[in-house]
């Protein structure tokens, strides 16, 4: 079995993908320092594929605690790097701590596996690096715009980061552009867990729909789209997480065409917020109490994938609906709700 290393991998999007891993056959080993998840979704992970998977609490802004990491772990083959800061609006507030957490952790790591001779490196990066864009649907080839957001400019930092390290080692990396992840495992064992008020509109939707939010804050309805609403490519988790997989298996059998390469990975349809609102009210029949308010700093109106390249060199697809996605979301909420 190949050792992989996931850092975040406690987190939302990066427990899915351990999942995948794990059910791909990959031994894993996750770092996370638990600043934005919990030791209970190990269990979550351990309980849907009956095999737990190796844990260490690590901050990676301590390098010389990374270094120690490295020492203890060996055969490492690849890494997924999920580990980051990654709420627009908090970013805008604070953006020296998205530059020390989303900056620093990267060198550190690359540092690491260039000592190591770990040369399989994929990125968690984001769609937000395109900026407003000028046509849609989002091509890899569109140009990568000023940022609308600190956590936008971590993002293109880091894959100037990757770009130039792999032009200067034997590192082979791919970045995923990503889109808006949405949903929870089938079997409800893992999920979105925003702590405190979530900075993403399905766990904001389900926490208003189970009365833990008072009421669902829009930001704007006047923004240039057929309903006023921001438009966003909401893509399943899970399927999001098999993309990790299959992005790596790529970078393990040499079938890479370059040192450095970025996919899209969204569905390549965009929804409104209002069209989610109305989606998860048909799946669920919960009627959502919602409000509109000022736009949001750092949002722009409309992003959709082209998600052709991925489609065709990864032989990855999207296959969930919105609506699975959506009641997902709804069901793992109920859950962890019973549980509080």
């Amino acid at each position: 079995m190949k050792k992989i290393l996931v850092t975040g991998g406690l987190g939302y999007i990066g427990s899915h993908t351990v999942v995948e891993l794990q059910n791909a056959g990959f031994e894993v080993v996750i770092i996370d320092n638990l600043s934005n998840s919990s030791l209970d979704v190990l269990g979550g992970i351990t309980n849907i594929t009956s095999q737990p998977p190796t844990f260490e609490r690590l901050d990676l802004r301590n390098k010389s605690k990374v270094t120690e990491f490295f020492k203890l772990h060996k055969n490492i083959e690849g890494v997924i790097h999920f580990a980051a800061s990654k709420a627009v609006g908090e970013s805008v507030k604070n953006p020296l701590l998205y530059y020390e957490n989303n900056i620093n952790t990267l060198v550190y790591l690359l540092q690491e596996c260039k000592a190591h001779k770990i040369n399989n490196f994929i990125f968690s990066s984001s769609c937000t690096v395109y900026g407003e864009p000028d046509s849609l649907p989002i091509t890899e080839t569109a140009p990568v715009k000023k940022a609308m957001s600190p956590y936008g400019n971590t993002k293109q930092i880091n894959e100037e980061i990757l770009i130039d390290t792999c032009a200067s080692s034997q590192l082979q990396s791919i970045a995923l552009r990503y889109f808006n992840p949405i949903g929870a495992h089938e079997t409800a064992e893992i999920g979105e867990l925003p702590i405190g008020v979530p900075q993403n509109l399905v766990p904001f939707i389900t926490q208003s729909a189970a009365g833990i939010r008072e009421q669902l804050s829009v930001f704007g309805n006047d923004y240039n789209t057929p309903d006023g609403s921001c438009i966003r490519d909401y893509i399943h988790v899970v399927d999001l997480a098999k993309a990790h997989v299959v992005a790596l298996q790529r970078l393990l059998e040499q079938k890479n065409k370059s040192s450095f390469e970025v996919f899209n990975i969204g569905t390549g349809q965009g929804n409104s917020v209002f069209e989610v609102i109305k989606a998860f009210e048909n799946v669920t029949g919960k009627k959502l109490n919602y409000n509109v308010v000022e736009r949001r700093s750092g949002d722009v109106t409309a992003v959709y994938a082209d998600t052709t390249k991925a489609n065709e060199e990864l032989g990855w697809k999207a296959e969930k609906t919105i609506q699975q996605a959506l009641a997902s979301a709804w069901k793992w909420e109920q859950k962890i709700r019973n549980k509080a």
